[in-house]
């Protein structure tokens, strides 16, 4: 395993889908998963320290964890099959371990919450502009040579008390080259 920070995350136009880009710590190698709109606004609302009134999912997953004294250790991407990501949380109360099976997504988006470091296994990494060639999956994307790190902020919102609509607005506007090359 191979520990992976939060890139980029922007919209795949072709396919009108969202897609976060893991980069090895220290590293150039990049692992981009596709992931749904609701994960995508969880993730920047972290990312941006943009507060809601009431908690969202992973806010809700954070304060079970914490909760119920346990702490997040790590999450780990493990494989990929028929196009799907598994990934796993890492969770330890006392003495215990527990390993939970949760989408990439969702784990990225509470580990990022809870400041749990992310691991990806090394077979999923992929050199940038090389062709991420999965046995199993049809598709293939090149992402360009830039480790663009964090949002970019060309397009970012001014205000970080987003409503749900202007976040929603914000996400659909975003455009590959706001985040460095990504070619479909």
């Amino acid at each position: 395993m191979i520990e992976v920070t939060v890139s980029r995350l922007g919209l795949d136009s072709s396919t009108n889908s969202y897609v976060v880009v893991l980069q090895e710590r220290g590293g150039t190698r990049l692992l981009p998963i596709w992931i749904g709109q609701p994960e995508a606004e969880s993730i920047v609302m972290h990312m941006h320290d943009v507060k809601r009134a009431r908690p969202l999912t992973h806010d809700l997953v954070r304060s079970l964890i914490v909760g119920m004294g346990a702490q997040l250790t790590r999450v780990q991407i493990t494989r990929v099959e028929k196009s799907t990501y598994y990934a796993e949380l890492h969770l330890q109360h006392g003495a215990d371990v527990v390993q939970i099976d949760a989408r990439p997504s969702d784990s990225i988006a509470v580990a990022l919450r809870l400041a749990a470091p992310i691991y990806a296994a090394e077979s999923l990494l992929v050199d940038p502009g090389v062709d991420a060639d999965d046995e199993e999956d049809e598709e293939s994307t090149t992402f360009g040579p830039e480790p663009d790190l964090g949002l970019g902020d060309a397009r970012q919102p001014d205000d970080t008390e987003l409503s749900a609509e202007q976040l929603k607005s914000y996400l659909e506007n975003l455009r590959p080259e706001d985040f460095g090359k990504f070619n479909p």
